[in-house]
């Protein structure tokens, strides 16, 4: 066994499988339960595995399965299949004009190589709190299209996280794709980060949009990027800016955001810094909106 930093860097023996259908993944998850995983871009999957962070005894490669491609203008929104890469949204005009926070949040993606293989739904299913799409799902309103053996079902982007790499995945479902529904006549966004190189995940992020209707902020929905154990919208900083003019706004919102979330501490930053800079973020974005 290689072992280095952090423990062992080679991932426990596990059997592999590549599924052409949804049947053929439902139908290795009966046999083998919760030893079993699935592997799309693998960009997370792989470091977890080769940190032995998980051992799975089988990995089940879905990349083959034609149904979770595609990005489809639909009554309901944009649905993007779970298998879309991070290059493919950045590249697609459909996904800057009818997703638009989607479209700001790639760049932000750690670095080309992991965007051109990593998916959206891997992002998503991962729950990493430094990720940058639960966030942005959450804002938008989205909503994820899981499968599984039982049948389909659809959760809403706010009742699909649930904490640290925890979701409302139950064992045998995966996600299917992602609708961002059109954002309400007038809105506008911004999506921020600080982040010690580019590339890196974020120290905090902000995910922000509202309209400005006669010089006044309405239905502000804003969420920060690796602000705490799972996304949450910024209530009582969205009811503190509503109908004030964006600089007022910008100071009530901030003034806050205090009691809307609990920052995690790390090697990066403490709590303390991350809920500052948190402030520094939404108040240069609403700001921005009176320019």
């Amino acid at each position: 066994k290689s072992r280095g930093w952090g423990g062992s860097v080679k991932a426990a023996a596990f059997d592999y499988m590549r599924a052409h259908s949804l049947e053929q993944v439902f139908e290795a998850f009966a046999a083998h339960g919760q030893d079993a995983r699935i592997l799309a871009g693998g960009q997370s999957l792989v470091p977890i595995l080769n940190l032995r962070m998980a051992e799975p005894k089988l990995l089940v490669d879905i990349t083959g399965i034609a149904a979770l491609r595609g990005i489809t203008e639909t009554p309901a929104g944009l649905r993007i299949g779970a298998l879309v890469r991070h290059v493919e949204l950045l590249r697609d005009s459909r996904v800057a004009a009818l997703a638009p926070l989607i479209a700001r949040a790639v760049p932000h993606v750690a670095h080309a190589a992991i965007r051109n293989r990593g998916t959206i739904g891997g992002s998503l299913a991962l729950s990493d709190p430094a990720a940058e799409y639960p966030p942005v799902a959450l804002v938008s309103g989205a909503v994820l299209h899981l499968h599984g053996p039982a049948g389909r079902r659809d959760v809403a982007a706010g009742d699909f996280f649930r904490g640290i790499y925890d979701t409302a995945l139950q064992t045998g479902e995966l996600i299917e794709a992602v609708t961002i529904p059109p954002p309400p006549p007038g809105t506008v966004h911004d999506l921020q980060e600080l982040a010690r190189r580019h590339g890196d995940y974020a120290i905090i992020g902000l995910v922000l949009r509202c309209r400005v209707e006669a010089g006044r902020v309405r239905d502000l929905r804003a969420s920060f990027i690796n602000g705490g154990s799972v996304p949450a919208l910024l209530r009582r900083a969205a009811a503190a800016a509503e109908g004030l003019t964006p600089a007022d706004a910008a100071d009530a919102a901030a003034s806050a955001v205090a009691d809307d979330i609990d920052p995690p501490s790390d090697l990066q930053a403490s709590a303390a810094m991350r809920l500052h800079l948190g402030r520094v973020l939404l108040r240069r974005s609403l700001r921005r909106l009176a320019a």
